[in-house]
């Protein structure tokens, strides 16, 4: 395959890069294994240090120790993410981060967004701003996602982390577990075949929409612990949205589904005296 948008120097770099990630990688999926992680780490950490033609990357040796804790370890493994995806934040710059005076404009949903692994932190401040927008009732941030005490968080959250609940957990898979046991409904956004599309989706509160990384989107394993999954038609050519976009359209959907039961329930309540739950 021709590299025709990098210069020779950087088509020849670009598989050092890959193969760095995909060390990086399995170091992380085998995490709970102490044996093989520290094995791992000290393995990457002489493999980056034999790269003498990509300072970059050799300079990340010295911050690989086995001892490492796990967020110290994504602090090497999302630079070299990026660089393999050569992929540059292009939002605008937000001038204001005012918080807006008055209550909300209407009820708050019982919508729990769990994101897990955002690589840009100025997609996870777009679903700050989308959660309040729509009265989401909380977020929750998962592995390397990067946190609303981070400035770029901040700027484009423009003032909705602080409207917003939310609180941080390294394990997804254990989220998903006690929001289930909770009976809350997980739904996974992701492109999985014969899901449900959002306008077809049979919503039920308490529900959980779960965000996955940008370029990888949601871990198999993750989408297989869920309810089940829903997933966003397309028409053009590109199967895939922007994140915070993709959460949008659901979220959108998931309001009105919500606002449409809020509505029945007391026209409802007057034919039985049946109290349900959801």
């Amino acid at each position: 395959m021709r590299c025709t948008r990098q210069s020779p120097v950087a088509c020849r770099q670009s598989p050092v890069w890959k193969e760095a990630l995909e060390r990086l990688l399995r170091v992380d999926a085998s995490w709970s294994d102490a044996t093989l992680r520290c094995g791992g780490l000290a393995d990457c950490r002489e493999w980056f240090a034999q790269q003498p033609l990509l300072p970059r990357l050799s300079r990340l040796a010295r911050l690989l120790d086995p001892q490492m804790s796990r967020r110290q370890f994504w602090s090497v493994l999302v630079p070299v993410e990026r660089e393999v995806a050569r992929r540059k934040v292009t939002d605008v710059e937000i001038l204001d981060a005012d918080l807006p005076d008055g209550p909300a404009a209407g009820v708050a949903m019982p919508l729990t967004v769990v994101v897990d692994s955002l690589r840009s932190a100025f997609n996870v401040g777009g679903v700050f701003r989308t959660a309040e927008c729509l009265g989401a009732a909380e977020v929750i941030l998962c592995g390397y996602t990067a946190l609303p005490d981070q400035t770029q968080v901040a700027k484009a959250a423009l003032g909705a982390d602080k409207l917003v609940p939310w609180h941080y957990a390294e394990d997804i898979r254990g989220v998903i577990k006690e929001l289930r046991q909770a009976g809350t409904l997980c739904l996974a956004l992701e492109t999985v075949a014969g899901a449900p599309e959002i306008a077809e989706c049979a919503w039920r509160f308490p529900c959980a929409l779960v965000l996955g990384n940008e370029r990888f989107g949601i871990d198999r394993e993750v989408v297989a612990l869920c309810d089940g999954a829903v997933r966003i038609r397309m028409y053009g050519r590109k199967n895939s949205l922007n994140v915070v976009t993709a959460f949008a359209l659901a979220a959108r959907e998931a309001r009105e589904h919500f606002d449409l039961r809020a509505i029945s329930l007391p026209i409802a309540a007057t034919s039985t005296t049946e109290t349900r739950h959801n």
